[in-house]
């Protein structure tokens, strides 16, 4: 396989593994461990250059997936976190504390369940109490179920996942824009799916599609106190909540193969979007959408 890392020219197609995969059947909120082939995040492929020295994040769904990348990028760019996730993913969590730590950063890991007004509050509390501060929030964790028939979709996994992937993001924001000061940043996680929806994601497009629009109308609200608002749109990632129930099984082997670069994005790739996001080099950036498609452009 070539170099995994993102400062060798190389060709982008086969930097990273291409279809066909296994069928790898999860148990959600699935592991990294258990993606064959194995996925990067950055473990050993991302280089910090401090670019968020000092800074204060809080970031969700952070044991896994793109959350763990968007954690080892911040803290190798100088950030101390709070890491949030379900207590289920416990294990893969304090992997993600150890690689911040070994940068010489703050980790702190405060597990809960983000459907809950009442957790997702005190999540944003304690995490300002931790950091003394906050100046960073990244909404990431989301829920994705594929079913094959809307006879299929129940009331209760629709709402389920409009409240992980909506009203989680609606909680965390209106704790923490308080106390936020001018030059923080929220950096929300909607998808191609809010453009291009799959017929398998009757209840996950429709919440990407809302995250486009409260992205875009916060950024308009809270840009009077200084604060930037914006949202990366991933295309199809190599993760555990492919076959843990995102996908069908049968959709896993060829999984990525419909872009045009034949392959789906691994974590690394996309947290580079969300560090510059996150720095002041994108002052003049606010209410925006970046997709990160494999070449699926977004509208």
């Amino acid at each position: 396989m070539p170099t995994q890392n993102q400062y060798s020219m190389q060709d982008p197609r086969t930097q990273y593994p291409t279809p066909e995969f296994p069928k790898q059947p999860q148990a959600a909120p699935g592991t990294v461990h258990k993606l064959q082939p194995p996925a990067d995040h950055g473990e050993t492929s991302y280089q910090g250059f401090g670019r968020l020295r000092g800074r204060k994040a809080l970031i969700t769904g952070a044991d896994s997936g793109i959350g763990r990348a968007v954690a080892i990028a911040y803290a190798r760019e100088g950030a101390d976190l709070v890491l949030t996730y379900l207590p289920e993913e416990e294990a893969d969590a304090r992997e993600v504390a150890e690689l911040v730590q070994a940068e010489g950063h703050k980790a702190v890991c405060l597990p809960g369940d983000l459907t809950s007004e009442a957790f997702c509050k005190k999540l944003v509390a304690r995490a300002a109490e931790q950091l003394d501060g906050l100046d960073l929030l990244v909404n990431v964790a989301g829920k994705q179920t594929a079913q094959k028939s809307i006879m299929e979709l129940s009331t209760e996994q629709f709402d389920a996942t409009f409240k992980t992937n909506v009203y989680a993001m609606f909680w965390l924001c209106k704790a923490a824009i308080p106390l936020l000061k001018p030059g923080s940043t929220i950096i929300n996680t909607a998808s191609i799916q809010a453009y291009q929806p799959s017929e398998t994601l009757l209840d996950y497009a429709p919440t990407k599609s809302a995250i486009v629009a409260f992205t875009k109308a916060l950024a308009k609200q809270v840009i009077g106190k200084g604060i930037r608002v914006n949202a990366v749109a991933p295309g199809p990632f190599w993760t555990p909540l492919q076959p843990s129930g995102g996908q069908p099984q049968e959709k896993i082997p060829s999984f990525g193969s419909e872009t045009p670069m034949g392959r789906p994005g691994q974590p690394a790739e996309c947290a580079p979007m969300y560090v510059l996001l996150a720095t002041q080099e994108s002052s003049y950036i606010t209410g925006e959408v970046f997709g990160v498609t494999g070449g699926n452009p977004l509208p």
